[in-house]
């Protein structure tokens, strides 16, 4: 078997909030926006197509850093948010439980809208989904079917299952661009808890198993499968809910706090951006722009995003509606200044992420984890801190504290 790569994905119970889900929405669609203006729909889906951006991403938007409801809840949002932006030309297509099995009529309107080939994408998503149900003998049956597709016929299928008796996912990430044999390595990652040897008959590797299983009465099909199992290297998330500092990239995380909180460095920052901001708003701000910019192996930590916002759960520490709010307004100006004067392409966020990694690679910056942490939890009720069970603080920007969770020192 062949994987790009694995994680741990605990099952979770329960509904996403009302509070939240709105939130992740209106932030979802500017988002999405921003991402094809600056790198197109390959872009956007290639993003999609990655499981560790996907789950950083999730984190960003205020979902648990790690666990299974990442995917639903961050398919769902991107879905409303896609389809009031129609003329953007994406849609996502199906979803969890009795919703995957709308997706071939869902697929058939979408293609009459925009002159595809509807049969064709409604034969893909069939057999992708055989693929991982029945092809891949992982011990996991698919619950979730996701197909996004663009009106240039380009798509990503994001799809989940689960073990019950282990109570963990797994999801399997597949792109158009990526895939030329639907029995050769056609996913470009599949992300779940790594159980040993398991049985992927689409595995490039996996031919002369094909052929041993049709012609299994000449042959023994243990003979066959003996061929199938690889090593692969695997990302496992934990099924703790609480972050540690091993979760989280030090230095990384340093360099975003540093452009937020540190003087003169912030003061560049909000020229970038908007002056009076605040640091809370800016060190938001300064993880959106690595989730749109940030290249791929910046994503190994995606517990990291939870910094931006909070999780619903109250970890790292509760969801800042406030400065969820400020952060949404910001993306809706900053992509209505983009679509009116593309001159606006290359300001504001990249500028801010491009400051953000000379800071990290100049000062190399090291967060305490842990005691930014315990900062964000004490301040969460200035900025409206909510997790599913508890009320909310107060929603103040202009009480911001004027302390700092940086626990180092910049050489200048």
């Amino acid at each position: 078997m062949r994987k790009t790569g694995s994680a741990d994905l605990p099952l979770h119970t329960g509904r996403v909030p009302a509070w939240l889900a709105e939130r992740m929405r209106r932030l979802a669609g500017p988002l999405a926006e921003l991402i094809l203006l600056e790198f197109g729909e390959e872009g956007f889906l290639s993003r999609l197509a990655d499981p560790l951006w996907f789950q950083g991403f999730g984190a960003l938007l205020g979902m648990d850093w790690h666990s299974s409801g990442v995917t639903t809840s961050v398919l769902y949002a991107l879905k409303r948010a896609l389809d009031e932006r129609p003329e953007l030309g994406i849609e996502v297509c199906g979803g969890r439980g009795r919703f995957s099995r709308e997706t071939p009529e869902q697929l058939l309107a979408f293609a009459e809208r925009t002159g595809l080939e509807g049969e064709v994408l409604v034969k893909t998503s069939r057999l992708v989904a055989k693929v991982d149900n029945t092809c891949v003998q992982d011990g996991y049956q698919l619950y979730l079917h996701a197909f996004v597709v663009t009106r240039s016929g380009k798509w990503v299928v994001i799809q989940q299952g689960m073990n019950p008796q282990e109570r963990t996912a797994r999801r399997y990430h597949w792109y158009s661009q990526k895939v030329s044999d639907f029995f050769a390595d056609p996913h470009t990652a599949v992300v779940g808890p790594h159980r040993g040897r398991i049985l992927n008959l689409a595995a490039s590797g996996a031919a002369p198993a094909r052929e041993g299983i049709l012609d299994f009465v000449a042959q023994p099909l243990k003979t066959q499968l003996g061929e199938l199992a690889r090593a692969v290297d695997c990302v496992r998330m934990p099924s703790r809910h609480q972050v540690a500092p091993l979760d989280v990239d030090p230095v990384r995380l340093g360099a975003v706090l540093a452009v937020a909180h540190e003087a003169s460095l912030r003061e560049f920052s909000e020229f970038l951006l908007l002056k009076g901001m605040g640091p809370r708003t800016l060190q938001a701000l300064a993880l959106v722009a690595e989730v749109v910019y940030g290249a791929p192996v910046r994503f190994t930590d995606p517990a990291r995003f939870s910094f931006a916002h909070g999780g619903k759960d109250g970890h790292p520490f509760p969801v800042l509606t406030g400065v969820y709010d400020r952060v949404i307004e910001e993306l809706d100006i900053l992509v209505g200044r983009m679509k009116a004067d593309r001159s606006e392409k290359r300001a504001s966020l990249q500028k801010l992420h491009a400051f953000t990694r000379w800071v990290e690679e100049t000062f190399q910056p090291k967060a305490d984890v842990s005691a930014a942490m315990e900062y964000e939890r004490v301040n969460a009720p200035l900025h409206g801190g909510r997790s599913v069970g508890e009320g909310r603080g107060r929603k103040d920007l202009r009480g911001e504290s004027s302390t700092s969770p940086l626990q180092f020192e910049l050489p200048f």
